[in-house]
């Protein structure tokens, strides 16, 4: 496709897909349940972290989890008793099991005693000069992943459930929640509550589906689907729209999912 015509064709699709009716069979749809902010970060983290597999499988186990929290996660993190943590240890999703979860409940405990936002993890130690580098978002999901496993006692299977550009992942989970917090377009799929991190730097979730779907259109070139993967494709993505080129995350995933478009 010529350029004008990619980028209408790839604006009609983010206007197909971000639409209050993607939310439902996307694993968005968790913190969707939720109004307090405390509470959309972190079922919505859950349910980024969880997603990978079968998107209904993904929504039921984050269901699961937040039932299991009382539907209420921010108060159940905040105060976990004895016997409210009982209820965890059969808890299972693929790889991730209760020990990972027990972890997770600390980190957001230690956190949200000091924090009101989920915000200032990923901007832990970074002050204001950080935010004119290219390379922002790379420190900041390098920064976050340090934080969160910086308590006593980290179990090291838990280690592999948050990715890092250190170890040339994509990132495409972290990306994802990402997306969902900081957008703001009053489409009603992203939330758009915080303030400090902005759309135009985010970088663009890229898994094998997405992927495919950038390759046969001509946005990436790079085989690996790792993070220099992640960086090209953004780039890409800022030519169509510098403001906010991770909308079309959106059109790419609708795409790739839902209409196998490769």
């Amino acid at each position: 496709m010529i350029e004008n015509t990619l980028k209408d064709f790839l604006d009609s699709k983010v206007e197909q897909y971000n639409q209050p009716s993607f939310i439902k069979n996307d694993p968005v749809c968790i913190p969707h349940l939720f109004t307090k902010k405390q509470d959309i970060e972190i079922a919505g983290f859950f349910s980024a972290m969880f997603a990978w597999g079968n998107r209904t499988i993904i929504i039921n186990k984050s269901k699961e989890l937040m039932q299991l929290m009382e539907m209420q996660p921010h108060a159940f993190c905040l105060k976990p008793e004895t016997k409210d943590l009982k209820r965890l240890l059969h808890f299972k999703h693929r790889t991730f099991n209760a020990t990972d979860l027990l972890y997770f409940i600390e980190f957001f405990k230690y956190h949200y005693s000091k924090h009101e936002s989920l915000e200032h993890a990923f901007l832990k130690n970074i002050n204001n000069e950080f935010f004119a580098k290219d390379n922002l978002m790379e420190v900041l999901l390098i920064n976050f992943h340090h934080y969160f496993f910086s308590l006593e006692h980290v179990p090291s299977r838990t280690k592999k459930h948050i990715a890092t550009p250190e170890k040339k992942s994509n990132c495409k989970r972290l990306n994802m929640f990402l997306r969902w917090m900081v957008r703001k377009d009053n489409k009603g799929v992203d939330f758009g509550i915080w303030s400090k991190i902005q759309p135009s730097q985010l970088i663009c979730p890229i898994d094998v589906h997405v992927a495919r779907v950038a390759k046969h259109l001509g946005l990436l070139k790079r085989k690996q689907v790792d993070w220099q993967a992640a960086l090209e494709l953004t780039e890409y993505l800022k030519t169509l729209d510098p403001f906010d080129p991770v909308k079309y995350d959106l059109a790419l995933f609708g795409l790739g999912v839902v209409e196998k478009y490769y």
